[in-house]
């Protein structure tokens, strides 16, 4: 069954795929990241996120966790770049207690004093953890250094600093100028009737105004640059990218295939087979394609041994210089398109991927695509197009690098 868009009154936006099963699937897609973070703010979207469950007008932190968990339901939140997300999975059956719980979290949360002064313990510790993990901090490292100067370019889960300095003041400033419902998306997949999807929405969320919220742009300027860190760390790891296409770009699609091929998650995926299989060089190996509303962003991700490092940088290269230089054949070319549909095909069997996905989707691209419009666009994508997109994105003068290398 197609997705359905509906607008209500408030300006909030519902989309809607049924779907006969027991379990039901719901979020709140809120049109506000960490690029919407003023500099005294950064790392204030994702401490909300936190706080969103510690208390509304209508009950308290306790309440708040136990609602879902009592039926067996899942609660849970994440924040992003661009957007956060609070959703939940449930039996059909706890569709108005779920609903109403994730408006109340959404739309009448309080910010008690006491629940801030724990949070932040708990973003704090958060920040601490993911400084002893190189292998995830340099995602974010290389975005700041690709994106100086940018919103993207500042870390989601913010400074020490900034956490300790966050009171319920700023918190319900930053929460009421984002948190309304013209700036927010439900997303829902289940066996319930739409009719009752919007009769619960309209009950639980507030009126609000359609007023026009759309996310501000700011241009990049953008040069490529190469930066060795010396870390505390056994292996070295490394990342290697470049500015890639936004989220409206007509060679978007193009891109993600053609990542696919590179360093997808399928274990022939090229860079897989050529380093890792082939000569050992490195257990956690990938590229990755991120596209945002106004600029994009291509990477390479590679943990090793020292030793191996720079031989592994010239295979980088030299699978990424196939791609510019060699043109897929026909069956190649097949491979690849099949490959991918099977993969959306695969995570689309999930209810939960599949609300998460709808509501990415109306966020992202202002419209939600069938799976058989992502077919027929993968489809339509050409070899010519697929060696030309690498020769733009993978043209190594632009190319950005960063590594941790062993104090020793």
């Amino acid at each position: 069954m197609n997705p359905e868009v509906v607008k209500l009154n408030s300006g909030l936006r519902v989309v809607y795929e049924h779907h006969n099963s027991i379990a039901s699937h719901a979020g709140f897609f809120i049109d506000c990241g960490t690029r919407d973070e003023k500099q005294d703010e950064f790392g204030m979207a994702h401490f909300i996120e936190h706080c969103l469950f510690k208390g509304t007008n209508n009950r308290k932190a306790f309440h708040v966790l136990s609602r879902i968990d009592n039926v067996g339901g899942e609660l849970n939140a994440f924040t992003s770049k661009e957007d956060t997300v609070i959703h939940a999975s449930f039996l059909a059956e706890h569709t108005q207690r779920s609903v109403e719980l994730l408006s109340d979290i959404t739309f009448n949360s309080t910010f008690p004093d006491r629940e801030i002064t724990k949070e932040k313990l708990i973003v704090i510790d958060e920040i601490y953890a993911y400084q002893d993990s190189p292998g995830e901090q340099i995602y974010d490292d290389f975005e700041d250094q690709v994106f100086t100067g940018h919103p993207l370019g500042h870390n989601i889960l913010g400074t020490l600093s900034n956490i300790k300095r966050f009171n319920r003041a700023s918190l319900t400033d930053f929460y009421s100028r984002n948190y309304t419902p013209s700036n927010i998306i439900f997303s829902y997949c289940g066996s319930q009737p739409l009719d009752k999807i919007i009769r619960l929405l309209e009950k639980y969320t507030p009126a609000g105004s359609d007023r026009n919220t759309k996310k501000s742009t700011s241009n990049l300027k953008y040069e490529p640059r190469q930066v060795v860190s010396k870390r505390d760390v056994n292996q070295a790891h490394l990342m290697i990218g470049n500015l890639a296409y936004d989220s409206h770009h007509e060679n978007r699609r193009a891109l993600v295939l053609l990542n696919n091929i590179l360093g997808g998650p399928a274990m022939n995926s090229r860079l897989n087979l050529n380093i890792s299989e082939k000569y050992g060089f490195a257990y956690h190996l990938e590229s990755g394609f991120v596209s945002y509303a106004d600029t994009g962003l291509f990477s390479v991700y590679l943990g090793t041994e020292p030793k191996y490092l720079d031989k592994s940088i010239k295979l980088i290269h030299r699978e990424l210089d196939k791609l510019v230089n060699k043109k897929l054949g026909p069956i190649q070319l097949n491979q690849a398109r099949q490959q991918l549909k099977g993969q959306l095909s695969l995570a689309r069997e999930s209810g939960l991927n599949t609300m998460l996905a709808m509501g990415k989707s109306l966020m992202n691209y202002d419209e939600v695509d069938t799976l058989e419009d992502v077919f027929e666009q993968i489809e339509s994508i050409t070899a010519e197009q697929l060696q030309d997109v690498a020769a733009d994105i993978f043209n190594p003068d632009q190319m950005s690098s960063l590594i941790f290398e062993p104090n020793n």
